[in-house]
């Protein structure tokens, strides 16, 4: 028999797929080693086992539970089930980790994109939510039964100061993407990440303040708890824009 003239290449392992792999057959307990692993992920989108992963969002915000994610399906023999399935979708940890000790082990760098992420895509979806509550129940008490996409345009304008399709479109035009009527996932986190930037330039630093506070004592009144959104081909699109 003659062997394939075109043989498959074959992906190399990720160094930090490795070093997880190594650390917990070494005796290391896989949550540290897996902040540990995350330092070392450098690769900002992937496709993998025909899903999409981007990892990083617009070269500067990263979400560090989606790499975690992808680390624990590598080992996932490795770990105990229960407590991958409480860090991944109930965001509780097997281990109690202060502030101080978590930076040292994404390192510096991942940090900081964590940071943007938290608080240019979390806390600014966060606040999106919060103003939106806040016109819903000014409705209720005059009322009144306001249309949840009324409600949504209000909150933009009472943020950003317009709409959210005129933002979105000026989004789509600086970023040289296609005024398409749906979004995915992934322009809707940049899109997020894009509105944050934008509020931090054409707000005032007093509005500014006053606004993310409002969505960090929003977010603290809700738990935090964050699930992964898990999707297939036919949930791609996850939002028609009106």
């Amino acid at each position: 028999m003659f062997a394939n003239s075109s043989s498959e290449l074959i992906q190399e392992e990720p160094e930090a797929i490795s070093y997880l792999k190594q650390a917990i057959f070494g005796g290391k307990h896989w949550y540290i080693a897996l902040f540990e692993a995350i330092r070392l992920w450098n690769i900002p989108e992937e496709t993998h086992d025909g899903r999409t992963y981007h990892y990083l969002i617009d070269g500067e915000a990263s979400d560090w539970l989606l790499i975690a994610e992808r680390l624990c399906e590598a080992v996932a023999h490795l770990i105990p089930e229960t407590e991958k399935t409480n860090l991944l979708f109930h965001g509780e940890p097997p281990l109690n980790l202060p502030p101080e000790k978590f930076k040292e082990l994404i390192g510096q760098t991942k940090h900081y994109q964590h940071l943007n992420y938290f608080y240019g895509i979390t806390t600014e979806e966060t606040l999106i939510l919060a103003v939106g509550e806040e016109i819903r129940k000014e409705t209720r008490a005059a009322g009144r039964i306001r249309d949840t996409d009324v409600v949504i345009n209000e909150a933009y304008r009472r943020i950003y100061g317009a709409t959210k399709a005129i933002l979105l479109r000026n989004f789509r035009n600086e970023k040289g993407y296609p005024q398409l009527k749906s979004t995915n996932l992934t322009e809707l986190k940049e899109f997020t990440y894009w509105l944050f930037k934008y509020r931090l330039t054409h707000c005032d630093k007093a509005k500014i303040a006053s606004d993310t506070k409002k969505a960090l004592i929003w977010l603290n009144s809700q738990g935090f708890t964050r699930r992964l959104i898990k999707r297939d081909s036919n949930q791609e699109f996850i939002e028609i824009i009106q």
